[in-house]
């Protein structure tokens, strides 16, 4: 009988348009160290991957060795699973249809997964967060875009052609404003950071009332949720504006998918009360009504530092093993 060694470490990496984490993960869902570097320092792809998979061999070599890695899984902005390719994401600096997870395994040797936000946020969520025990749920991810994962009798809903969940691209404002996708109205353009940002200004031209917001050079989600705490009037409807129309579009999604719950994880849902009171309220006014009070709204509890990098572990066990050095 030959003796096998039995691989217990994985990769974990969230690529965000700013930012690039990465990890070794353990079988249990401890992360052995994290380290990141800014995104935006490599415009050019090639150069991007060289620097991620040199950081990553030297990470792993110092913190349980290469030969105890079992597999990659990354996180990233428009990343197609079926495929292993980034397409055609609108808000990073790399444009087109880059194949991803082939060009990594190249370089490191190593079987790797990829998949969108959406999708690395929910496995995340199921295996250590409020997803945990249920079967049936949607997490969407709110933060610089606005996407989702449908979880249906427990196991994730990718479509077809992989891009199933694009809910922040769905029309809720008839020739409203013009999102980065290229159309108009869609629920991203409203709930997402630039979105809310636009809210704001829009306001701030409506009306002379008195607001802090318009002392600030650089408005943002974070900024305007902190003028809310102080009682900012504007910054307040700016948030009951996001909510309700955030609320009206999840609405619409919980009445087509019947969710046990809808989870809600990035940065803006820190706003708390301020946008999700008014979120629940209109939820509440839209929903079908044989489900209503049946779906439950939940803010992640997981730090958004580490949550999709913990997501991208777990996908990293789900891809069939591989590896040059077997």
């Amino acid at each position: 009988m030959e003796l096998t060694n039995v691989k217990h470490l994985v990769v974990g990496i969230d690529i965000s348009i700013a930012l690039t984490t990465y990890a070794v993960v353990d079988l249990r869902g401890n992360i052995i160290v994290q380290d990141s570097f800014n995104t935006l320092d490599y415009p050019d792809i090639e150069d991007y991957l060289s620097a991620l998979c040199e950081r990553i061999i030297t990470l792993v070599e110092a913190n349980g060795g290469y030969e105890n890695v079992r597999s990659v899984g990354v996180c990233c902005p428009s990343s197609n699973f079926l495929t292993g390719c980034i397409e055609n994401a609108p808000n990073l600096q790399w444009k087109g249809v880059i194949p991803l997870a082939a060009l990594m395994r190249d370089r490191l040797g190593l079987a790797v997964a990829l998949t969108n936000n959406s999708q690395c946020t929910a496995l995340g969520e199921q295996a250590f967060g409020a997803a945990h025990g249920l079967k049936d749920f949607i997490v969407i991810t709110l933060g610089h875009g606005m996407g989702s994962c449908i979880f249906s009798n427990g196991k994730m809903h990718i479509g077809s052609r992989g891009f199933a969940g694009e809910v922040g691209h769905t029309c809720v404002v008839p020739n409203g404003r013009l999102c980065g996708c290229g159309h108009r109205g869609c629920l991203e353009s409203y709930c997402a950071a630039n979105g809310i940002v636009t809210t704001a200004r829009e306001l701030m031209e409506e009306s002379n009332e008195p607001s802090m917001m318009r002392e600030v050079a650089e408005l943002s989600p974070s900024v305007i949720s902190a003028l809310c705490d102080k009682g900012d009037a504007l910054a307040i409807e700016t948030y009951r504006r996001t909510g309700e129309v955030l609320g009206r579009g999840l609405a619409n999604y919980a009445s087509i998918l019947n969710p046990e719950a809808i989870i809600l994880a990035g940065g803006i849902p820190l706003a708390g009360k301020w946008l999700m009171e008014p979120a629940e309220q209109s939820f509440d006014e839209h929903v079908f009504g044989n489900i209503k009070g049946q779906t439950r709204l939940l803010v992640s509890t997981m730090k958004n530092g580490e949550r999709d990098v913990l997501g991208a572990s777990v996908l990293a066990w789900q891809v069939k093993e591989y590896s040059l050095f077997l």
